[in-house]
């Protein structure tokens, strides 16, 4: 039986694709961390999706794209060349595809002018936090300083585009928006506090 548990982390490292270790707090282990949690909440939002759905379909794909940039990630540069395009290296054309997605998906309906409250419906706040989850993943990018001409970065940017756009295309005509001056709640607050932004948070 193979166990599930090796005991060779207990040195506060861990393997990497092709050889090597690193510490577990290392800056590519740390973007992995979060790519890693970001594809389990996709896991979240598919198991609200009905099987089947295109909305299934789509977060079945991105799911796949996750494992094949962890594997990247996960390659010490002198490695490398060992990758292979589409299964352990992010292709130009795994990129594009999520630009064609975004672009179709924004053709279904108008996009929103004002800040967008999330938690309309469960599948759209999941896709929320997924999106919060790879932006924090791409802030780590720089950090983890992959090589000259690596994907991963802008990979994850344009995912976290596609998560806000998949999250506004699940919430449709029920959407839900607020204006930066606009009170809230009992606090008060702005409309700009708690409220995730119609251009996708932090960064674009």
């Amino acid at each position: 039986m193979v166990k599930i548990y090796t005991r060779k982390g207990d040195d506060g490292t861990t393997g990497l694709l092709y050889g090597g270790r690193v510490p577990k707090d290392s800056a590519a282990i740390e973007v992995n961390g979060a790519v890693d949690e970001a594809q389990a909440m996709l896991g979240v939002a598919r198991a609200e999706a009905q099987d089947g759905s295109e909305l299934d379909d789509i977060l079945l794909g991105l799911e796949r794209d996750l494992w094949v940039l962890m594997a990247e990630v996960a390659t010490a540069s002198e490695n490398r060349r060992k990758l292979t395009a589409g299964v352990s290296l992010v292709t130009p054309e795994m990129v594009s595809a999520l630009e064609a997605r975004i672009d179709e998906l924004s053709e279904r309906f108008e996009m929103p002018k004002e800040f967008v409250v999330p938690g309309q419906d469960r599948i759209s706040a999941a896709l929320d936090v997924a999106r919060t989850v790879v932006r924090r993943a791409e802030r780590g990018v720089t950090a983890a300083s992959f090589a000259s001409g690596s994907l991963v970065g802008a990979y994850l940017n344009r995912l976290s585009d596609l998560l806000w756009t998949m999250a506004r295309w699940q919430e449709g005509e029920h959407v839900a928006m607020r204006s930066l001056g606009r009170a809230s709640g009992a606090s008060g607050a702005s409309g700009a506090s708690g409220a995730s932004g119609a251009s996708n948070a932090v960064g674009a």
